[in-house]
């Protein structure tokens, strides 16, 4: 046996030293895939938790590329858009944008390329159902290490809170105009209370003139142009009193089908022989209680209107029908309350509006007509009218498609009332009784102290409440009748003819005004049991009503 060399020592030693690397990189190779195969495991978990999130997020969220491609989608923005992730795929976004929000949307992948910046915007998106649903887009951009961009983009839906502020906008819109007809309506009662009392002394005088006067008389014209123009100008300030639901009405239950038949001869007359007037007579129609002259106003207002929208020949229809509200005919009226309500349809196949003009209709003095043709006062009364009312307008229109007008107002469940007809005084017939007459204005009390004179009645005259009770205290006979202004300084008319009551318990009394600022009218509706004449009037007519009341 050969013995060992230190050479196969060496040997021997560096083959337990390979031996002893070898099992170390054996076990740091261990090592290693285990930590790899923790590591790949742990981006196993990520990867799940990321399309877990992606997928599952409440917000939609969409990748695409720099030419506006989609490169994935979430679940959530497929089903923002109605439709499948595999029909998003490869589709440019744009495609899924309303035309009319393509410019911003453009807009905005420019300014976010320059700005490098998050940006966000509210846009429209395309459904696959057709309709539309408001979202907002907020986007970053990266850049992969080919240099190629992303956007990152998710979108919210916002539909709700954009349906809330449309409605925000249209209560403030409702609520400016509701402040500016209240201006307006300010503005008419007091221009109307002086100018009303102007036009009764021209009327009377005039009238006084006219009368004395032979129609051969080379005034006589002059006269009654004069008589013509002031009432006019007197039926323009009933228009404005109107409109502002400041004009006293007396309502009565009504059936619209009677109300529309007793007018169709005068409406026919006013539209001409060119354009068909069309009734449609529905059966079983509820009531309204209403004044019968506002319904009338309403029907000869829109029937001229109709009228004038229509060139050569034509046709305007008319309909009353039961509906309950708020949403009726297919048609949402948002200040109308639930309730039924008897439905006025006066529609016609006239040239039509266009949004500007619908949107301005119901102002007061707004026309689309040459000055010759009216104020523009008639739409604005209208609307006055149902108002006052407690109804509703709703007006729909398009340039060349002709317009419709629905009103509606409130159904009237209660029994109809009975009308009783007093037999009265013949007109010719001179009175004989003793009358109060109150009027601040000195022109307009000597005005109404001539006319009732002048009809065989003794007259009592007074400029203020304190002097009328004054003159009372010191009259020994009776007072058949008290006329007063409404508004007078110091204390109203109704203040004045409760007090004179006392002493007169069978006196009547008569109330006259220009406008009577709710003192004698709750909501313009005149209050029960009052008599009341509106300034200014002829003498003809405020003898009649003074020989109606005594008669009663």
């Amino acid at each position: 046996m050969t013995p060992k060399t230190s050479r196969d020592s060496d040997t021997l030693e560096e083959m337990q030293k390979i031996l002893s690397d070898l099992q170390t990189h054996q076990i740091e190779l261990k090592m290693q895939n285990d930590e790899l195969r923790r590591i790949h495991a742990e981006l196993e978990v990520s990867q799940r938790r990321y399309f877990d999130l992606f997928d599952l997020a409440p917000v939609g969220y969409v990748n695409i590329d720099g030419n506006g491609v989609i490169l994935d989608a979430n679940l959530a923005f497929a089903c923002l858009l109605g439709s499948h992730r595999k029909e998003l795929e490869a589709q440019p976004l744009s495609r899924f944008i309303f035309p009319a929000d393509q410019d911003n949307y453009y807009l905005f992948r420019k300014q976010l390329l320059e700005t490098k910046t998050p940006k966000a915007l509210d846009l429209r998106m395309n459904r696959k159902d057709l309709t539309t649903v408001w979202a907002n887009m907020n986007a970053n951009i990266t850049q992969k290490l080919d240099g190629t961009e992303i956007f990152h983009i998710t979108l919210t839906d916002i539909s709700q809170r954009k349906q809330a502020e449309k409605e925000r906008e249209e209560l403030q819109a409702q609520l400016h105009q509701a402040r500016k007809m209240e201006a307006i309506g300010r503005l008419a009662g007091g221009v109307a209370h002086d100018f009303n009392n102007n036009l009764g002394i021209i009327l009377g005088h005039a009238d006084f003139a006219l009368n004395k006067m032979d129609q051969t008389h080379p005034l006589h014209t002059n006269i009654l142009q004069i008589l013509q123009v002031a009432q006019r100008s007197a039926d323009l300030t009933g228009q404005l009193l109107a409109f502002a639901r400041k004009q006293p009405f007396v309502p009565e239950v009504l059936n619209l089908n009677e109300t529309i038949g007793g007018m169709l001869k005068m409406l026919r007359r006013l539209i001409g022989e060119n354009i068909i007037l069309d009734w449609v007579v529905e059966t079983d129609l509820g009531l309204v209680k209403a004044d019968p002259s506002q319904i009338a106003q309403i029907l000869t207002n829109l029937c001229v209107n109709a009228k004038d929208a229509i060139t050569n020949v034509g046709k305007i229809t008319i309909h009353a029908e039961n509906v309950n509200s708020p949403k009726s005919k297919g048609v949402e009226i948002q200040d109308l309350t639930p309730g039924d309500y008897v439905l006025l349809t006066i529609s016609d196949n006239g040239s039509g509006m266009s949004q500007e003009t619908l949107d301005n209709i119901f102002e007061p003095f707004f026309t689309t007509k040459g000055v010759e043709k009216g104020a523009g006062l008639g739409l604005s009364t209208v609307y006055g009218v149902v108002k006052q009312n407690n109804g509703s307008i709703d007006v729909r229109s398009e340039p060349g498609k002709g317009t419709t007008f629905r009103i509606y107002l409130p159904r009237f469940f209660g029994a109809p009332e009975s009308v009783q007809v007093q037999a009265g005084i013949a007109p010719t017939q001179q009175g004989t009784e003793t009358i109060l007459v109150v009027e601040d204005e000195p022109s307009l009390l000597d005005v109404l102290k001539a006319m009732l004179e002048n009809a065989g009645y003794r007259v009592l005259t007074a400029q203020t409440p304190d002097e009328a009770l004054l003159i009372t205290r010191k009259w020994r006979g009776d007072i058949h009748i008290l006329i007063t202004d409404v508004i007078m300084p110091n204390m109203n008319g109704l203040e004045l003819a409760e007090k004179l009551q006392a002493l007169f318990p069978k006196m009547k009394q008569l109330f006259m005004s220009g406008y009577t600022a709710d003192i004698i009218t709750q909501q313009g509706k005149l209050n029960a049991g009052l008599e009341f004449i509106q300034k200014p009037f002829s003498a003809k007519k405020i003898v009649a009503k003074v020989k109606e009341i005594l008669s009663k």
